[in-house]
């Protein structure tokens, strides 16, 4: 359909649009970056946390899993619910949420209620996540998305650029608490300059939320999880790796048997119907999968394996968010002259390189400029493809169900984002003995034998090929997420 007249580009009323597009980009950046932040920072801070708990290895990865299986389980929940309630009530709220969470969780006691609140945390990321992209696309000119998208996914870059700095001086010089503390000033920062500019907009038809549908799929992503985690701190043979993954199978089909019959599904499958979100979706989750747990496992890599301390690790992963930083804007400029596919092809397949250095360089005494350009790789690959597939997809939706496919798509991620620190963990520390497994997470392995470093370095080797495998696999289906018109054609200027 043609664009109205006043909102032909150049005009008056286009040019007012751009300019609030890019005053609400910064307050969905400031979200992002919130919430990339909290996480970049953790993960570098982690052995840390986990000295001053003496947690085993079990709690350690808990602390990080409770965060992503919670944000994962409730993301198309809180997308419907923004439709029902209003999308910028919604959004801030998570805010109000995600800061209230994070001044508790530097108060946390224990590891129990240090993962209860990281939960909770998770609760504020889901509302801010389900929401941002749709807001984004709602306020920008169809020819400024791929510009806008490329920005607002470039500031996640950002906060992981500073994140791992920042985490490593947080663990050296303030302590544990301030790891999530950081988050208070920015999160009520960003609370208050999204209530002065983010507009009401109407709300959605009120529909029923699937709530059954949402309790499968938790339970089902829950025993997942203990499965993977228990796998790594206790060997595939324990009996909850047993019970767990017997209990998730035994949820996939009640799962798609609920679905199947519920009015508005948290999992629907009629969306994987199009050709073109079905592999995008796919290929989606395998990026998120290979990605998601590359700065962890690289810190982890500095300090358990080169025994270096948590500000040293957090410069040396640095790469990475360096490489998306650069490469996220980039892709959302050259979004502008080449079709969105190719973006996220090309950056499947940088992805898929810089993973095969780091699986070929993976050793205790690598020169780090090989590393280093391994990690960056990863870093551009990232940062292009995301770009490339969130503008593809949302491009190419209805308005009416941008909302709901929105909060799909995040899921898929999300799963795919639990499921790599879940999986990278478990094989990471499985050729390590069990009674010296908690040592990794504490970052002093490297101290205790170099029979132990040895078993360590397979770890790293072995969970290096299992990601380079996944992005490949990645790269091939977002090849497919096509059609030769859309190979062929330009971003039209609407």
């Amino acid at each position: 359909m043609a664009p109205a007249p006043q909102e032909l580009p150049g005009s008056p009323e286009y040019l007012r649009r751009l300019r609030h597009a890019w005053r609400v980009c910064s307050v969905t950046s400031l979200g992002l970056i919130l919430i990339g932040l909290s996480g970049s920072t953790l993960n570098v801070a982690l052995p840390e946390v986990v000295r001053h708990f003496r947690a085993d290895a079990f709690g350690a990865s808990w602390i990080l899993l409770s965060f992503l299986l919670v944000n994962t389980a409730t993301l198309v929940l809180f997308g419907r619910v923004a439709d029902l309630l209003g999308r910028r009530e919604v959004y801030l709220a998570g805010f109000a949420v995600f800061t209230a969470a994070s001044l508790l969780a530097g108060l946390a006691p224990n590891v129990p209620v240090l993962v209860a609140l990281r939960a909770l945390q998770a609760v504020g990321a889901a509302m801010i996540l389900a929401n941002g992209t749709v807001i984004i696309t709602d306020a920008f000119p169809p020819d400024r998305l791929s510009q806008g998208m490329g920005v607002y996914i470039g500031t996640l870059s950002i906060a992981q650029l500073a994140g791992p700095t920042v985490g490593g001086l947080i663990a050296q010089a303030a302590g544990w608490q301030w790891i999530f503390w950081v988050n208070v000033p920015a999160g009520l920062v960003a609370l208050l300059w999204g209530a002065r500019t983010l507009r009401r907009v109407p709300r959605g038809p009120r529909q029923p939320v699937d709530a059954a549908g949402n309790l499968i799929l938790f339970a089902a992503m829950t025993a997942t999880l203990v499965a993977l985690s228990e796998a790594g701190s206790r060997g595939p043979s324990s009996p909850a790796v047993l019970a767990g993954g017997a209990v998730a199978l035994a949820l996939l089909p009640a799962l798609v048997l609920v679905e199947r019959r519920a009015r508005n599904p948290v999992l629907d499958l009629r969306l994987f119907g199009a050709r073109m979100l079905a592999f995008a979706n796919l290929a989606a989750f395998c990026a998120a999968l290979a990605r998601s747990a590359l700065i962890l496992l690289a810190a982890l890599y500095f300090q358990a394996a080169r025994g270096v301390d948590a500000l040293t690790a957090g410069v040396a992963v640095l790469p990475v968010p360096i490489g998306m930083a650069l490469a996220s804007p980039a892709a959302g400029a050259l979004g502008r002259r080449v079709p969105a596919y190719w973006i996220s092809v090309g950056g499947a397949l940088t992805s898929a390189a810089g993973l095969l250095i780091l699986m070929l360089g993976a050793g205790p005494g690598t020169p780090y400029a090989v590393l280093a350009a391994g990690l960056f790789l990863c870093g551009c690959g990232s940062g292009a493809f995301l770009t490339g597939n969130t503008t593809q997809v949302m491009s190419a939706l209805p308005p009416g169900s941008m909302g709901v496919v929105n909060g799909f798509r995040l899921m898929v991620m999300n799963v795919g984002i639990v499921l790599s620190t879940a999986l990278t963990l478990s094989v990471l520390s499985g050729p390590v003995p069990a009674d010296v497994r908690h040592l990794i997470y504490q970052g002093t392995l490297s101290r205790l034998s170099p029979a132990a470093l040895d078993l360590l370095m397979t770890g790293f080797q072995r969970t290096y090929a299992v990601l380079f495998g996944v992005a490949l696999a990645g790269a091939i289906l977002a090849a497919m997420a096509s059609t030769p018109h859309m190979r062929r054609s330009r971003p039209k200027e609407k």
